[in-house]
């Protein structure tokens, strides 16, 4: 097997586009057995030889070039198929990830707080804490959600307040205002 220059420098594996060259005149039995094989599972029925041949050809090169969903995607999706599976009926919340270094800001008794989201924690007032909650619970004196404090999950009812406070703190951190 000789490898030969690929895109961004990676390496082409000759058997690899062997392989997917041969996707095309294949006939729709054998594209089944060799969805089953890649796959470990019947494909859907749905699946006409054109989109077998997609699902085929994109599970053999990530074989072996690497690359599909991380393991952090996976889990995620296993909850929302998790969620859906058990009935469970309305809006399925997908968790937000905030990068490190995004700053928070709410205002709350005409004082503006600014919390800085950490690796592992969140900065607020030179201490560091390792949820909003507790954050929230000490700006406020009473048990809050941090998230939903801080405008990072809301309700049906206040989604539009939200997402106009979210727009206003946009503009601040850009200093707009």
């Amino acid at each position: 097997m000789d490898a030969r220059p690929g895109v961004n420098g990676r390496s082409v594996d000759p058997d690899v586009e062997a392989e997917l060259d041969k996707l095309g005149a294949l006939p729709i039995v054998i594209l089944r057995v060799r969805y089953r094989e890649l796959f470990r599972s019947k494909p859907p029925s749905a699946f006409g030889p054109d989109l077998l041949r997609r699902s085929i050809a994109q599970r053999v090169q990530e074989r072996a070039y690497g690359g599909g969903l991380s393991r952090e995607a996976k889990k995620m999706l296993g909850q929302l198929i998790r969620s859906m599976a058990s009935g469970k009926t309305g809006r399925l919340e997908v968790p937000q990830r905030i990068k490190p270094g995004s700053e928070l800001v709410r205002v709350w008794n005409e004082q503006t707080h600014r919390v800085t989201v950490l690796a592992k924690g969140f900065a607020y007032q030179g201490e560091i804490f390792t949820s909003l909650s507790e954050i929230a619970n000490r700006i406020t004196g009473t048990r809050w959600n941090g998230p939903k404090f801080f405008g990072l999950r809301t309700t049906t009812k206040n989604a539009t307040k939200v997402a106009a406070t979210k727009t206003a703190s946009k503009e601040v951190r850009r200093g707009r205002k």
